[in-house]
């Protein structure tokens, strides 16, 4: 969940009072908000950097609030202060309008077929005459991080760009051009660079080296010019220095770039709508054009609202006056057995009736729900197959085998080339992206992890007993999802002798314990096998009640070598889910 720091005395100016810290905390509950911590600036330093680091710092209360990672709306101190005050009832949820200039020409973006290969898609709008103090300056500023990192993903969806519109000058073009064409002063440096030479400078910054690796690779970069040739910015990594906002401007200029465009309208509705109060005609902006490569024209921001009829059991007059303490304008049809929904710009987490139920819960309040009797009573019980693989495993471990916990991926050598096998043979399911080599497959065997630990583990006494009891996963076309969990029972014994006996007593036991007897038919027994994970000559292939279900015997030396290991090694691996 994202954390919204704000200025306790600042939130509460701007809430119209002042609370204490139980009340405010119980406040944010019954919105279904958490007041994470109660802070200062000098105490999160002196906590991360000592006490000499944190001398000068701030001793001004900051209250750290999670907010759910859906509601955009309240990663800020404008947002979160105008749903509480709605919420209260303090004041009516605002209707957001999309304007047209004064002049009657809207500011223009015009889009060039380039960049295509990069960010294809853009959307733009204008705060007109908006009064900043320095208060809604960070406010301003802090919302567009926190959208970077949450909806925006770290600036790889989507980019913003926010500009003194008095220093600049449109119609503006989106374009892309290889990067030693580029060359523009960047925010708050002294000198003009190419765009070659900004990734250098910035590779060792703090905060942008961690979006060049979004174009550094690309023939061309996006970058943005005003009618006099000016860079605007060059999203998604610098904006330029001459359009840069400050507590003087009156007039904004917002654009985002994107590689989608849902992303890029939710955003410009978030920044347009949180900071539109401070305009001169509050709840208002000035819209946008955006020409697209093929000619086609929209106006930006969307500021959809959404009207849709929702249906509930409960008293309609009251759910139509919970939603509308949640910013959902609610009225009851004229027939009175439906509520309609109004969905403001601001709620683009709410997109099925069930968000709108949640909202409804929410405003009522968790803790005045009655508790009642459940109408159904069902009596909780362990699955069957945990029960058993619960029961096996005490009864290995009473037999002197250590449990194993392994990993569930794996690398496709663990098991193909290290166990002698092909990897087309395994049945294996493959990770499409793997992270690391380590994690390539779902394991379809526990030998390999077994070895793994055993190789982890050789400095340990001899002899080493392990035994793992869980689930691998297998290819089965029969599957709605393809693959199927299958639970497996696994034991080696390593020591200076195979010790093929030990494996072949446990194999005896778990029968015993299974109520298995020894014999043909309904009984259990063994036959000569060939399996290239294993020794020639000490494989046998164990069968129960006429089935196959695994395999004992002496690895063969390649795998022992190909794991790291030095001494023989004695294996059980069987299928334990046909004893249910």
């Amino acid at each position: 969940m994202p954390t919204v720091s704000v200025k306790r005395d600042l939130l509460f100016h701007a809430l119209g009072r002042t609370y204490t810290d139980e009340e405010f905390d119980e406040l944010c509950f019954e919105f279904g908000l958490e007041l994470d911590e109660i802070t200062s600036e000098k105490d999160i330093i002196s906590r991360e950097q000592g006490n000499t680091k944190a001398e000068g710092a701030s001793d001004v209360i900051l209250y750290k609030i999670d907010v759910p990672a859906n509601r955009y709306d309240l990663l800020c101190l404008e947002g979160l202060v105008r749903g509480l005050q709605v919420f209260k009832q303090k004041m009516e949820a605002p209707r957001y309008r999309r304007v047209s200039p004064a002049s009657g020409e809207p500011q223009r973006l015009v889009i060039t077929e380039e960049t295509a290969a990069v960010r294809p898609h853009a959307v733009a709008a204008v705060l007109r005459n908006i009064t900043f103090t320095q208060e809604r300056y960070d406010s301003f500023i802090e919302l567009q991080e926190k959208l970077h990192q949450n909806v925006c993903r770290k600036r790889t969806l989507v980019a913003i760009g926010t500009h003194d519109l008095d220093t600049i000058s449109g119609p503006f073009t989106y374009t892309a051009k290889p990067p030693g064409d580029i060359r523009f002063k960047p925010l708050n440096q002294a000198k003009e660079y190419t765009a070659q030479e900004l990734m250098s400078l910035y590779k060792t910054d703090s905060h942008l080296r961690h979006y060049l690796h979004i174009i550094e690779d690309k023939p061309v970069y996006p970058v943005i010019y005003d009618s006099n040739g000016i860079v605007l910015s060059m999203p998604p990594i610098i904006n330029g220095d001459r359009s840069k906002i400050s507590l003087n401007t009156k007039n904004v200029f917002i654009e985002c770039t994107a590689i989608d465009l849902t992303k890029a309208k939710i955003v410009l509705d978030m920044m347009v709508t949180m900071f539109c109060e401070y305009c001169e005609e509050p709840f208002t902006v000035e819209e946008a054009e955006v020409v697209y490569p093929d000619g086609r024209t929209c106006l930006y921001p969307p500021l959809f609202v959404c009207n849709g009829l929702f249906v509930s059991s409960e008293s309609t007059e009251h759910i139509a006056q919970l939603l509308t303490k949640m910013c959902l304008r609610s009225e009851v049809t004229s027939d009175g057995k439906q509520i309609e929904v109004e969905i403001p710009p601001t709620r683009s987490d709410v997109i099925h009736a069930c968000d709108i139920m949640e909202d409804a819960a929410m405003a009522y309040g968790f803790n005045n729900i009655p508790r009642t009797t459940p109408r159904t009573y069902t009596v909780a019980n362990q699955l069957p197959l945990n029960n058993l693989s619960e029961l096996l495993r005490q009864d290995l471990a009473a037999a002197g085998f250590t449990e194993a916990l392994t990993f569930a991926l794996c690398s496709q050598e663990d098991i193909a080339d290290k166990l002698l096998k092909n990897i087309s043979e395994t049945r294996a399911c493959h990770i499409s992206n793997p992270k690391t080599a380590e994690f390539q497959v779902a394991r379809t065997t526990l030998l390999s992890g077994l070895l793994k630990t055993v190789a982890a583990n050789r400095k340990m006494p001899l002899p080493l007993r392990l035994f793992e009891i869980s689930d691998v996963v297998l290819k089965d076309e029969t599957k709605d999802v393809g693959a199927r969990n299958n639970r497996r029972l696994c034991a080696v014994y390593y020591n200076k002798s195979p010790g093929f006996e030990v494996i072949h007593g446990l194999m005896d036991r778990v029968m015993q314990l299974l109520e298995v007897k020894p014999g043909q038919g309904n009984g259990y027994h063994i036959q000569a096998a060939d399996d290239s994970t294993f020794f020639p000559g000490r494989c046998a292939e164990i069968f129960a009640r006429g089935k196959s279900i695994g395999r004992l015997g002496v690895l063969h030396p390649n795998v022992i070598n190909r794991f790291e290991l030095t001494m023989p090694c004695s294996a059980l691996d069987i299928d334990i889910e046909p004893f249910l």
